[in-house]
């Protein structure tokens, strides 16, 4: 059985797929760009910026279904430029304590709204 997870506190889908989608254990997010939730419009102030309203998204995507960052067990981000690799692991740090989840870093040549960052996500629901 898998539930969509959906929350107006991150941006509505730019397509046709779920925020989240649930299982029993598994929650997979889809990406999440640096969208402001209320405008829908990329934030301003580069990969930083971006990164952290990204990461926000995500956190209430995660939050929807009562889980948070602890609960990640895999994270994939995509950049369109590894030059930036530094600012985005350091805000990525900033949101993630030990032990840390498994990730993949990947660039890209483009982003939806031309973002500079995406962040996807698999959690782990703890019983």
């Amino acid at each position: 059985m898998k539930t969509a997870v959906e929350t107006r506190q991150a941006p509505s889908a730019i397509g046709p797929y779920s925020q989240a989608i649930l299982g029993e254990q598994w929650m997979f997010c889809s990406g999440q760009i640096g969208l402001d939730p209320v405008t829908g419009a990329l934030v301003a102030g580069g990969v930083e910026a971006e990164s952290r309203r990204a990461l926000e998204n995500l956190r209430e995507v995660l939050s929807k279904a009562g889980l948070g960052f602890d609960d990640v067990v895999k994270a994939t981000l995509f950049v369109i430029d590894l030059k930036e690799f530094d600012v985005v692991n350091r805000v990525y740090g900033e949101h993630f304590a030990p032990p840390y989840p498994a990730r993949s870093t990947v660039q890209v040549a483009a982003l939806p709204r031309g973002a500079r960052i995406e962040i996807e996500a698999i959690a782990l629901r703890r019983k």
